[in-house]
């Protein structure tokens, strides 16, 4: 199929949150990313994006190297649902990290109280062959694989 339009680049990962500064703290302290701006967003702004009547939005945008990640805490509608998606469950999302060192991410992960939701595998086909992963989840639950790419004395 032709199309009339070209994707020029990914822009940005948002993630509905329950509590923005509870995730702020997973994803600055935790995992590292430098927070780059916080928004607030009401009115038909926030309505008329997101097709959510009445929506009231704080934001977070965090960076780091080659993807940002928006963290977006609703305030309004307040008939808001939580899910509690598995990754094999339709509608499930993940965001993929790489990382230099596996281990030391599932320590500080572990010593702020999270925990992997799997155990870390050496992939041993595809494009990705060599490379140790595993899936974590931060404190709402989304998915997160850290990726970490086979040493050169491997």
């Amino acid at each position: 199929m032709s199309t009339s339009f070209h994707i020029i680049a990914t822009d940005h990962t948002g993630l509905t949150v329950a509590n923005i500064d509870r995730s702020l703290a997973f994803w600055q302290d935790v995992l590292g990313f430098e927070l780059s701006h916080r928004a607030h967003h009401t009115g038909d702004l926030a309505s008329e994006v997101t097709g959510v009547p009445s929506a009231e939005i704080s934001i977070a945008v965090l960076k780091a190297p080659g993807h940002r990640i928006e963290l977006l805490e609703y305030h309004a509608p307040s008939d808001r649902k939580r899910a509690d998606l598995r990754p094999c469950d339709v509608g499930s999302v993940h965001v993929a990290l790489t990382v230099d060192n596996l281990d030391a991410v599932l320590s500080t992960i572990a010593a702020s109280g999270w925990s992997a939701v799997g155990k870390p595998q050496i992939l041993k086909t595809g494009p990705n062959a060599g490379k140790r992963i595993v899936y974590v989840r931060d404190p709402d639950g989304t998915t997160i694989e850290l990726m970490q790419p086979p040493s050169d004395k491997d």
